[in-house]
C-alpha cells in the first residue's frame, strides 16, 4: 500500500510503500477512493495546537510522533474482512466513521465516543486515510452513503458530524424570531449554513473576513453577512440579528471571533466553540451569570450524529460546499494553502486513479 506520511512536523509529507494490512477478527480493510483534507490536519502536520500566551499542546506529549498517516475523512471500497465480520461484504462502498473510542469506558458504552478519555481516532491515534488502504477495527464504523456524491460523502465523516453536533448544542435556546451566527465560512462553516437551512433555520448570519467566502455563504443559504474584521463588526452583527442573536457557532476559535460573538449574544444565548485556531481569553465572570450565557465546546460528533448527517444528505437537504478534487501527491501544497487560508470550500484527495494503476 502507498501512504503519504508526516515524517517531520511542518515538512512536506513523504510517499511511503508499506505492507497492506490483513484483517483479523472484526477488522475490515477499506481501499480508499476519496479522502477529505481538514484544517485539523494542518495542526497535526505542525505537531501542536496553540494555547495562547506562547503555550502549545504538542502531539509528542500525547505519545504521537512521526511517522504519522493523517486523514480522517475516508471513503472507499471494502477490500478484505476478518472472519468475525458481519453486515458488510467485499465490494461495498462505505464512509468510515473515524472518531473511535476505546469501547471500554462509560462514554463508549453510551455511544459518546467523542468523550472517551483514550480515543483511537483514525488519522490521529491510528493510521489515517492519506493512503490507499485503511484498517478499520469494526464494521459498525462503516456507513452506507449510497446516492451521495463520493467526494462530498467523504467530508461528512468530519465536517458533517462536526457541524451536526455543534448545531445540536446551539438549538435548545432558539426561538422562532431568533438568529444564529456562523463564525468562519471555510469548508465547515459553509456546510453548517447549508445544514441549518436544511433543518429549517431562516435567520442565519454568516461572519468572515473574506468577501469571497461571504458570497459563498449567501449561496449556501445565509440570510445576511457581516465582515467580522470591520471596525463596527459588533454593531453590524447586532443590527443584522435585530438584537436576537440566540446562538453563535464559531468555526475559527480565536479570541477576536469569541469576543465578537459573545458580546452580541442575547440573554440566555449560547456560544459553541468548534474551531481550533487557538489562543486564550479572559472574561469577567459576573456577566456570564447575569446574562445566563452558555459557553459550550464541541469536538467532532458521534456515530449517531454521522447517521443523522447521512440521512439529511440522502434526503437532499444538504448543499455541498465547493469541493476541489486533487491528486494525493499534492497533499503538502494543500496543507500549505489551508494554513494560509487560501481557497474556498473543501479539498478532497482522489485515490481512485492510484488504485487503478497500482
Amino acid at each position: 500500500m502507498l501512504s503519504y506520511d508526516v515524517t517531520e512536523h511542518g515538512k512536506p509529507l513523504q510517499a511511503r510503500l508499506r505492507e497492506t494490512p490483513k484483517p483479523t477478527g472484526t477488522e475490515v480493510v477499506v481501499r480508499i477512493t476519496h479522502s477529505g483534507v481538514c484544517h485539523s490536519d494542518v495542526h497535526l502536520w505542525h505537531g501542536y495546537f496553540d494555547l495562547g500566551g506562547g503555550k502549545k499542546a504538542y502531539l509528542k506529549d500525547r505519545g504521537l510522533s512521526p511517522p504519522l498517516t493523517l486523514g480522517h475523512e475516508p471513503l472507499g471500497i471494502v477490500e478484505a474482512v476478518g472472519p468475525e465480520v458481519r453486515g458488510v461484504a467485499i465490494g461495498d462502498k462505505r464512509v468510515v466513521y473515524p472518531w473511535i473510542g476505546c469501547d471500554k469506558c462509560w462514554a463508549c458504552d453510551e455511544g459518546l465516543s467523542t468523550l472517551c478519555a483514550t480515543p483511537r481516532n483514525v488519522g490521529i491515534a491510528m493510521p489515517g486515510a492519506f493512503a490507499t488502504h485503511l484498517l478499520v477495527p469494526d464494521p459498525k464504523y462503516l456507513v452506507d452513503v449510497s446516492g451521495i456524491d463520493d467526494a462530498f460523502a467523504a467530508t461528512l465523516a468530519c465536517s458533517g458530524v462536526t457541524c451536526y453536533s455543534a448545531i445540536a448544542k446551539a438549538v435548545p435556546q432558539m426561538r422562532a424570531e431568533d438568529s444564529i451566527a456562523v463564525i468562519g465560512c471555510g469548508g465547515l462553516g459553509l456546510l453548517a449554513i447549508s445544514m441549518m437551512k436544511g433543518m429549517g433555520f431562516q435567520n442565519i448570519v454568516a461572519c468572515d473576513i473574506d468577501d469571497r467566502k461571504l458570497e459563498a455563504a449567501r449561496g449556501q443559504g445565509a440570510a445576511r453577512t457581516v465582515r467580522s474584521d470591520a471596525p463596527e463588526a459588533r454593531k453590524a452583527l447586532n443590527e443584522a440579528t435585530e438584537g436576537r442573536l440566540a446562538a453563535a457557532v464559531d468555526f475559527v476559535g480565536m479570541a477576536p471571533t469569541f469576543n465578537l460573538a459573545y458580546s452580541v449574544l442575547r440573554k440566555g444565548g449560547t456560544y459553541v466553540l468548534v474551531g481550533l485556531h487557538g489562543g486564550e481569553i479572559a472574561l469577567p465572570m459576573p456577566p456570564i451569570a447575569q446574562r445566563s450565557i452558555a459557553i459550550v465546546g464541541s469536538f467532532v460528533g458521534t456515530l449517531g450524529d454521522m447517521n443523522g448527517v447521512v440521512e439529511l444528505a440522502k434526503a437532499g437537504k444538504l448543499q455541498a460546499p465547493p469541493i476541489n478534487i486533487k491528486a494525493p501527491a499534492e497533499i503538502s501544497s494543500i496543507l500549505e494553502d489551508l494554513d494560509q487560508h487560501r481557497g474556498i470550500g473543501r479539498t478532497v484527495l482522489d485515490f481512485s486513479r492510484i488504485q487503478e494503476t497500482s
